[in-house]
């Protein structure tokens, strides 16, 4: 007899899209009351594209004309727009309307406890902050678009970017998104607008979401300055930021300086799953961050790991004071910012989601709100990468994510089912047709 996999309810697919179509048909519809296509439709065929994998608008228009029943079954989706039709809906939408259904899918993690063994250190979650392209073109360009010109033949290049965020943690592959900030012109404005500004927006907005969640901020070199720090200090974030020597000369000189007074602590380990790699640390508390602000002090840790008679180096700040007893884990933490990078913009970018291709740009909006559409399937995916093990069952049946993404495509295409959970399961104990089946007969 055949064990089902277990299904947690209110973290199963088919009820976190319950909760996206709940929370969409809330926002405020901007159009006139007599729309015949509903907001939340747009915004859920939208997700429904991003949640099944559609390479482009025209293929998912295309396949949704035979998949009707299963759109309104699983998606909830009773109007079904064309692509035009949905570029025009969602090109005038605020962006930040759809922060609350983050919120939303982020608090039934919280409530079925799946979020607890995320906790990095001292009962806060790693949260990684870093920038990425979402849009860019030499041709197109729209009101909200950066624009850099080039000095060579006088190019003109258009392009959007956001500050992406993810609670993280080293043992874990899931990384679990908090609403991006988007870096595109502003209301208003006409100078282009930046990372740090964006980062700015993105911390007020977090505390008014999450006020008392307890986070440490991970990020690149680039953001270790004072004006960044005290912004950290004053929205109650702890921090891990990575430093270098050529943008920090004068830290690395005050730790130089100590280390020749024997005021710094150095601290050694070998690797308890590899003998051959040894942990080198050297750290100090309570040294300024620069010349510019001695009283900001901040503290330091270089870490070294050898393997082979080869050493390479890192190094980071952070507002805990460092022991012995915690330098491996704060070690870990700053060795866990590139999860944002490969675990969350790479899988974006080139395991199905498509990020960085252009959906739409549209005139105001629409490359922004299918950017957080799009980053908002990826956590939906996670969830159930964590907390779902017939979602894990599936994934191991078919080998890989592309096969796995693949095979519900074609058997939502092909069959009508009732539920995401249908489809996993048809995958699992037994396809009602082969692989090889659904496969020619979508291509």
């Amino acid at each position: 007899m055949v064990t089902k996999a277990r299904v947690r309810k209110h973290l199963s697919a088919d009820a976190l899209f319950w909760t996206v179509k709940n929370s969409f048909s809330k926002i405020h519809d901007h159009r006139h009351v007599n729309s015949s296509i509903p907001l939340s439709d747009a915004l859920m065929s939208a997700f429904a594209m991003f949640s099944l994998k559609h390479p482009s608008l025209l293929a998912f228009e295309s396949r949704t004309k035979q998949t009707g029943d299963n759109l309104q079954a699983i998606y909830k989706i009773d109007r079904i727009p064309s692509d035009t039709q949905m570029r025009a809906i969602l090109d005038d939408l605020a962006p930040d309307d759809l922060r609350d259904t983050y919120n939303r899918v982020f608090f039934q993690l919280q409530r079925g406890k799946a979020l607890e063994q995320m906790k990095f250190l001292n009962g806060c979650y790693l949260l990684n902050l870093d920038g990425t392209g979402i849009y860019a073109s030499e041709k197109l360009g729209s009101e909200a678009c950066l624009v850099k010109k080039h000095k060579k033949k006088g190019k003109i290049t258009y392009y959007q970017q956001m500050v992406g965020a993810a609670i993280v943690h080293p043992d874990y592959k899931e990384v679990f998104s908090i609403y991006p900030e988007m870096i595109m012109k502003q209301d208003g404005e006409k100078k282009n607008d930046c990372e740090r500004n964006a980062i700015k927006r993105l911390l007020k907005k977090f505390r008014e979401d999450h006020p008392k969640l307890k986070v440490i901020v991970n990020e690149d070199a680039l953001s270790p300055n004072a004006p960044h720090i005290r912004d950290l200090q004053s929205y109650g974030c702890h921090f891990i930021l990575a430093v270098k020597h050529g943008d920090h000369a004068y830290l690395f000189n005050e730790v130089a300086k100590a280390n020749r007074k024997e005021q710094t602590t150095s601290y050694e380990l070998t690797d308890e799953q590899d003998p051959e790699k040894r942990h080198l640390f050297h750290f100090i508390n309570g040294v300024p961050l620069n010349k510019s602000n001695p009283d900001l002090l901040i503290n330091f840790v270089e870490y070294g790991e050898e393997k082979n008679g080869k050493i390479r180096y890192f190094s980071w700040i952070t507002d805990f004071e460092i022991t012995e007893e915690n330098v491996y884990q704060i070690m870990r933490g700053g060795r866990a910012r590139w999860k944002i990078e490969n675990e969350t913009f790479n899988t974006l970018k080139n395991q199905g989601y498509n990020l960085g291709h252009n959906y739409g740009l549209g005139k105001k909006n629409l490359c922004a709100v299918f950017a957080a559409v799009m980053m908002l399937a990826f956590m939906v995916d996670q969830v159930q990468q964590l907390c779902c093990s017939l979602f894990r069952s599936a994934w191991k049946t078919k080998g890989s994510k592309r096969g796995l993404w693949e095979h519900i495509r074609a058997v939502f295409m092909l069959i009508q089912v009732t539920s995401m959970k249908e489809i996993l399961e048809n995958i699992i104990y037994g396809d009602l047709m082969s692989h090889d089946q659904l496969i020619n007969n979508t291509s």
